[in-house]
């Protein structure tokens, strides 16, 4: 059983998969300070919680975003989990696509595991669009090169800067709307129709843009905690994948253990 370990900006997910299937996920908040022991606590609650047993986890991938927090996984893997990690993008697990941008080293590794795991699953050309801390969209051709993308203010985000900065408007909750109207007839309906519907015009209109500068038929696929948020009140995504940066990881895993 694998121990696959995706330490994002705001949250570090851990997952075990068996046979490809993801058979379990769990999530806490990222901070670099915490250490190789709280997670192994934390960790080991939880696989009781569910019925896993930690000994049953025979490797461990991680892929991360926070330099910082590295040493603490890496540590956790080999003190609780016997196992030297597989750090994603690194040797034995290099990525294997073309990074056809300007600077390939700065691709966050969040982004190129996604793209290795949407070319897997989906034929052609494809935008797949993150929705986290940052809101990102990959390009991505029928290779399987990562081409370029775009990366925007995640919705947390921007609803964050606009109540810090703005010291009367209250503090919402983002949710799907209950209607379709865009003319708020209350401070807080305004900033919701603002912060929801804005966010789907950017997202349709960065599609539409991509997809003309393509020239070629673009699949949408999108993921991250948030996407399915969006995917009641617009068209634009061909599937969402929950789960795309663990499928990716597993996917980095199995490359790496198949025998030459």
């Amino acid at each position: 059983m694998l121990l696959a370990i995706d330490a994002g900006n705001t949250n570090v997910v851990f997952a075990l998969v068996r046979d490809g299937n993801i058979i379990a996920r769990w999530r806490i908040a990222t901070d670099p300070r915490r250490t190789a022991d709280e997670y192994a606590v934390w960790l080991s609650q939880l696989l009781q919680l569910e019925g896993h047993d930690r000994r049953a986890v025979t490797g461990v991938i991680i892929a991360t975003v926070v330099p910082r927090a590295l040493h603490n996984l890496q540590t956790l893997a080999r003190k609780y989990f016997d196992s030297e990690p597989l750090i994603a993008g690194q040797p034995p697990v290099e990525w294997g696509i073309e990074i056809d941008v300007k600077e390939p080293n700065s691709l966050g590794a969040d982004r190129a595991v996604n793209t290795i795991a949407a070319h897997a699953l989906y034929p052609g050309d494809l935008i797949v669009i993150d929705f986290g801390t940052a809101t990102t969209f990959e390009v991505v051709d029928y290779t399987g090169a990562y081409k370029g993308g775009i990366i925007c203010p995640g919705i947390n985000l921007s609803l964050d800067a606009l109540v810090t900065a703005a010291a009367k408007l209250p503090r919402i909750a983002i949710e799907a709307p209950t209607d379709t109207s865009v003319i708020g007839r209350d401070t807080m309906s305004q900033m919701h129709i603002g912060i929801y519907w804005g966010y789907i015009g950017m997202l349709e209109g960065l599609v539409a843009r991509i997809k003309a500068e393509v020239g070629r038929p673009v699949k949408v696929i999108a993921t991250g905690g948030l996407a399915t948020l969006f995917e009641k009140q617009t068209t634009v995504f061909d599937a969402i994948e929950p789960d795309l940066t663990i499928q990716g990881l597993a996917m980095l895993w199995d490359r790496a253990h198949i025998a030459p």
